[in-house]
């Protein structure tokens, strides 16, 4: 398994002691995506590109969000979630799952029983993303960040 990426940040920001954010896709533009909306957020950024490796890198790395893709070959999002669920370590992790498929209430209501934090449908809002993430990773920390640290310019970025 290749290891995490390094902490990705806004430029010439250290990396940050806080909990890492997880960012789980098969598609390297997806993950690169992801990185561009949520490195404003000054958090560390941690890439996997399976589930299989998802839960390794959780298990390993304090992790406050993960956002994942529901459609992974092997273990995809759902599955990687029902494994979170039910580890003491990471239960109470909040699990955004992204989906490519459109609206589909079955997957939807599935996700919620699992226990996801939420379910994004493609082309995702970089704004909207950024804000629901946030939201997750302050709970998660039991913190509660400004919007001071997010660069106005950075409102409008690649649609994951």
């Amino acid at each position: 398994m290749p290891a995490p990426s390094p902490a990705v940040g806004p430029p010439g920001s250290p990396p940050t002691t806080e909990r890492a954010l997880l960012l789980v896709d098969d598609h390297e533009d997806n993950l690169f995506a992801l990185e561009h909306v949520l490195a404003p957020l000054g958090r560390r950024l941690l890439r996997a590109t399976s589930g299989e490796q998802a839960l390794k890198t959780v298990l390993r790395h304090p992790v406050a969000a993960v956002v994942m893709d529901v459609a992974m070959p092997g273990i995809d999002g759902l599955d990687t979630l029902s494994y979170l669920s039910r580890l003491d370590l990471t239960r109470e992790v909040p699990v955004l799952l992204i989906t490519g498929t459109g609206r589909d209430d079955r997957l939807a209501e599935r996700a919620f029983r699992m226990g996801a934090a939420g379910l994004l449908i493609k082309p995702v809002d970089p704004w909207a993303l950024r804000c629901h993430v946030r939201g997750l990773a302050d709970l998660c920390a039991g913190t509660r960040s400004t919007a001071a640290g997010l660069v106005p310019s950075a409102r409008n970025g690649p649609r994951v």
